[in-house]
């Protein structure tokens, strides 16, 4: 056993598989069995591995300028076009970027930014921001006050309370609509409870809204048509900021540009990038706000002699400049339009096992999909603990195919978005014989 301590794990279950290279979709382990990665690293080499493209500009930025930082008026070329050429791309208007490491630190820096801007304002109670139950948005302190999952807060003792964060209802319609209860009505019920939970805390307390357009690590919950509009009226009505966390479906994931874009989320007023951001071949995030926020910031920085907020790596050349790479790829090689095509193909395919006798629904859009395992089809239960899933996963992997059980049974796919159709074949057949042993080696008792 190594000296590891390993993020997201089973203490009492590691090194169970040691990855040793990579190459386009596909990974081999130290014995040279091949994987195709379903879930594209955890969520976000969407370009695959090996791209000599990306590879070549970060020799060549580290070979000019291995690291310079953005503190106290210094910047650099690279940090200076990713973000005009990330504030061109996203539909927030006037938008202002600060970079950082990870989607968990990306929105601890936008849980600050809502403080500072509404201490501008002259309005410093309100700080509270409503997240949503099954939520996550990282692990971080305060992001991770934002997550709702149990796995995540568990035995943390998160300051919930101290930061101000509020729950409301997931917008799962699969696990959270009433008997009978058709998706316009649980979306207006759901909607409705969200505007009694603002006014009952007082909407002059409340910040934002955060969301994923579409949740990854909660399940790949879709939201039924309507949500994000009703959503998006009530805010307004109370003057609250929507908050988009798009680290997981952002640049291509959900067959366009922006998960805001495929759930018709209207000019949010901050967004979270990550992960595909860079391809995953660097660490590099980014929190954009509307211009109207920054700007009410300036004059408070000034008073202070510095804004009070940094990482020694916020806008790392070599980080910038692989991003730099990446953006471009996606647009001269057309990535989101030909993941689009490829993720209608995928999502078909994966209709298939809606008959499968252990698959309750099958849920996802564009290059992102998951199947939940249920105990009983017709009831929807759910079976008592993660051990379905957690078997599901090793036998897909017993097969080559790479894969997450999220929720608890869900099995997550989401595959790097230059795979194509035919890859898009592999992943079936290898996900239909782990679902077939599955099903064999399960009693299914609660069924």
């Amino acid at each position: 056993m190594s000296a590891v301590i390993y993020p997201t794990t089973n203490f009492k279950a590691t090194e169970q598989l040691v990855i040793d290279r990579g190459e386009g979709i596909y990974v081999y382990d130290k014995d040279g069995k091949q994987y195709l990665e379903g879930m594209a690293g955890l969520w976000c080499t969407s370009l695959g591995y090996g791209n000599q493209e990306i590879i070549a500009a970060s020799n060549e930025q580290m070979k000019k300028m291995s690291f310079t930082h953005m503190f106290g008026g210094k910047t650099h070329q690279a940090g200076i076009d990713l973000a005009n050429r990330l504030a061109e791309m996203v539909p927030v208007e006037n938008a202002k970027v600060f970079f950082g490491n990870s989607g968990s630190d990306a929105n601890d820096t936008h849980i600050k930014l809502l403080r500072y801007y509404f201490n501008a304002l002259g309005k410093p109670e309100k700080r509270k921001i409503i997240t949503r139950e099954r939520a996550y948005h990282g692990v971080t302190v305060a992001a991770g006050s934002l997550t709702s999952l149990p796995a995540n807060l568990t035995h943390f003792d998160s300051p919930i309370d101290a930061l101000g964060i509020l729950r409301t209802d997931h917008p799962h319609y699969y696990r959270g609509a009433n008997n009978g209860e058709s998706e316009a009505e649980f979306v207006n019920r759901i909607t409705n409870n969200l505007e009694q939970l603002i006014v009952r805390e007082g909407p002059e307390t409340i910040a934002a809204f955060i969301a994923e357009p579409i949740t990854g690590a909660s399940g790949v919950i879709v939201p039924p048509a309507g949500y994000y509009e009703k959503v998006q009226t009530i805010l307004q009505r109370y003057n609250i900021l929507f908050w988009a966390d798009e680290v997981i479906t952002g640049f291509g994931r959900t067959g366009n540009d922006f998960g805001c874009t495929t759930m018709n989320i209207k000019q949010p007023d901050m967004m979270t990038l990550a992960k595909q951001m860079s391809s995953a071949y660097y660490p590099i995030s980014a929190s954009i706000i509307r211009g109207e926020l920054y700007e009410a910031m300036v004059e408070l920085s000034s008073k202070v002699g510095v804004f009070g907020h940094g990482y020694t790596y916020s806008g790392h050349p070599v980080g910038c400049a692989i991003a730099l790479k990446v953006l471009e790829i996606y647009q001269r090689d057309n990535i989101f339009k030909t993941a689009a095509c490829t993720g209608d193909y995928l999502q078909r395919q994966l209709k298939a096992f809606s008959d499968h006798p252990l698959v309750g629904e099958v849920r996802g859009k564009g290059m992102i999909a998951a199947l939940e395992l249920v105990a009983n089809k017709t009831t929807k239960a759910a079976f008592t603990d993660g051990s379905v899933g957690a078997e599901a996963v090793l036998a897909c992997q017993h097969n080559g195919l790479i894969v997450r059980a999220v929720a608890g049974n869900s099995l997550a796919l989401c595959p790097p978005l230059i795979t194509t159709e035919a890859q898009v074949d592999e992943i079936m057949e290898k996900l239909g014989k782990a679902l077939d042993s599955t099903l064999e080696h399960t009693t299914l008792s609660d069924r």
